[in-house]
């Protein structure tokens, strides 16, 4: 069992930065894939970052590529996601998630889930 709680979400002008934390409880967080997901209302939630269990492969979605990094410290139980020049089109409760599975690209791979949180960006 894993259990997700992000932090670190708010309001973001266009342009602007923020960093998502993810904390994990359990001492097995290095042997799940990590990933980010994100919904907007009235949409399907979608994929947006990704990182093996040892940190050595990142994925990105092709609308978040250039400007988000994901990033894990398996010491610390914590993935992050640096998130740097903020669009408008990126606000959606933001989620982390765990998965032991292949394609960790896509949402149905994950089975451990964080509660969200809200990332606005607007001026």
């Amino acid at each position: 069992q894993v259990q997700l709680v992000e932090s670190g979400g708010g309001l973001a002008q266009p342009g602007g930065s923020l960093r998502l934390s993810c904390a994990a409880s359990g001492r097995i967080f290095s042997t799940y894939a990590m990933g980010w997901f994100r919904q907007a209302p009235g949409k399907e939630r979608e994929f947006v970052a990704a990182i093996t269990w040892s940190g050595g492969s990142t994925y990105y979605a092709n609308s978040v590529k250039g400007r988000f990094t994901i990033s894990r410290d398996n010491a610390k139980n914590t993935v992050l996601l640096q998130m740097n020049s903020l669009k408008p089109e990126d606000t959606a409760v933001y989620y982390c998630a765990a998965s032991r599975r292949n394609n960790i690209v896509v949402v149905t791979q994950y089975d451990y889930w964080g509660q969200g949180t809200q990332v606005t960006v607007s001026s």
